[in-house]
């Protein structure tokens, strides 16, 4: 019931679902959501530090925006720390503007119209903050802590104060987590976990498993099979 496709803003995703009712885990990524639910409206999903599990109702439609890491503060104007681990409606930060938004929206948005609202708000700002998208990618690629500050020029304390408000955690969490994704992308990939945990720089399998445990909240094996 779940499907996804790249968005024409870089990096970002589109995505829709149709609740079952059933608990749904949604992994930690770095990454504020621009939401629209048929049951609540319009609503942001700031950085999660661990897995978001949740139920929504049976049949409610849900589309989603999401902004890549670094994104999402110039879309909705405040820092990603303000939103960790918060589902909050758009109206608590945009006030009068998301009832406008809503309104044009009208009672089923087009995922083109939601990109929009995103996109005109990126305008706006003048764009993501450069930092993000580079610090990001280096992390993603494996890339120290100290390394990446060292590659973009900033001091250990620099990196983590901007690290907090682009992606609402410092750099080390935010390598945790995109290094626990790369590991279940390839185990999903039918990689085995061993493999899966060299390839990605762990230490070893039982490395991994702590990890995935501590931020999807279950075991590897559980967690592949949902």
């Amino acid at each position: 019931m779940y499907r996804e496709r790249r968005a024409a803003l870089p990096g970002a995703v589109l995505w829709t679902s149709v609740s079952t009712g059933g608990p749904v885990r949604v992994l930690p990524d770095g990454c504020l959501d621009l939401l629209w639910s048929s049951r609540s409206g319009l609503l942001v999903a700031g950085p999660d530090r661990t897995a978001h599990v949740s139920a929504g109702t049976p049949g409610e439609r849900w589309l989603g925006l999401r902004l890549p890491p670094g994104t999402g503060p110039a879309v909705f104007g405040v820092p990603a720390g303000e939103l960790r681990d918060r589902r909050i409606p758009l109206d608590a930060l945009w006030g009068r503007a998301a009832d406008e938004v809503a309104e044009r929206l009208g009672d089923r948005p087009t995922a083109g119209a939601l990109e929009a609202v995103a996109a005109a708000r990126l305008s706006a700002a003048g764009g993501p903050d450069p930092l993000g998208s580079r610090v990001a990618a280096l992390l993603d690629a494996g890339v120290s802590v100290t390394a990446t500050a060292a590659e973009v020029g900033l001091g250990p304390r620099a990196l983590h104060r901007r690290s907090l408000a682009l992606f609402g955690y410092g750099p080390k969490t935010l390598a945790r987590i995109l290094r626990m994704r790369r590991a279940v992308a390839l185990a999903r990939a039918g990689v085995p976990l061993a493999e899966a945990a060299a390839r990605s720089g762990y230490a070893d399998q039982a490395h991994l498993t702590r990890d995935v445990r501590e931020l999807a909240g279950v075991p590897p094996s559980k967690l592949l099979a949902g």
